[in-house]
């Protein structure tokens, strides 16, 4: 897999942009989203996001939102590209970044993970949980944010992207069965972005329809015991 990224790497940003066009939205959106929503979980719960970790960072998008959305700490940033980590150095050299495998045990309060176990080999999938897992302080959060497995607009705009060729998407359902063998206590799931940028005047409607698998993505939320 580090090898594909490193590949894709100089291309990716120009390769998700493209991809994205059909929803009338560009990847900052998302990645907002995403941050603002685990925001919001934290904050009903009662915990400061603390130490976290961006498991999975690649050239980094998703590192300056969980600074600014969350209030955070600090914010670490985790990948198995090194040629993805070099470009995400460039662009945040204020901010600490690692190869996975590399990562202090114990070490973040809020862990979360964006579109990368549909990437992992379905073998290897144990050990990166286990990864997450380790890394993780006793009574840390862990959010893994994952492309829906049924939703045609996402497998529409997955077609699109050359990154995700050898993709195997994992469903909600699979993803909380690999956060429990992994030793994470599920919380919750909720589906996320139901409509598209054109169908932007019924988004208020998103936060009661989350619990129904409707979403291009979803995300799985649990605790370390």
């Amino acid at each position: 897999m580090s090898a594909e990224f490193d590949e894709h790497a100089e291309s990716y940003e120009e390769t998700l942009e493209s991809s994205l066009e059909v929803s009338g939205e560009n990847r900052d959106y998302f990645a907002a989203g995403r941050m603002r929503f685990l925001s919001g979980l934290l904050e009903r719960a009662g915990r400061k996001a603390g130490e976290v970790l961006d498991f999975g960072c690649g050239t980094g998008n998703g590192l300056p939102h969980a600074q600014e959305r969350l209030g955070a700490e600090r914010v670490t940033g985790a990948d198995v590209s090194a040629a993805s980590l070099e470009i995400a150095r460039r662009r945040f050299p204020k901010t600490e970044l690692c190869l996975n495998g590399e990562l202090p045990a114990g070490a973040f309060d809020t862990v979360f993970c964006n579109g990368v176990i549909h990437h992992v080999p379905v073998d290897e999938r144990k050990q990166v949980f286990a990864e997450i897992h380790r890394a993780t302080k006793p009574g840390g959060w862990f959010a893994l944010f994952e492309n829906s497995k049924w939703n045609p607009a996402t497998r529409y705009v997955m077609s699109r992207c050359a990154f995700d060729n050898n993709a195997v998407p994992i469903s909600s359902r699979e993803a909380r069965r690999w956060m429990r063998e992994a030793g994470f206590r599920v919380l919750g799931t909720r589906y996320l972005f139901v409509f598209p940028k054109a169908l932007g005047m019924f988004r208020w409607m998103e936060p009661w329809l989350s619990p129904l698998p409707l979403g291009t993505q979803y995300v799985v939320w649990g605790v370390k015991g």
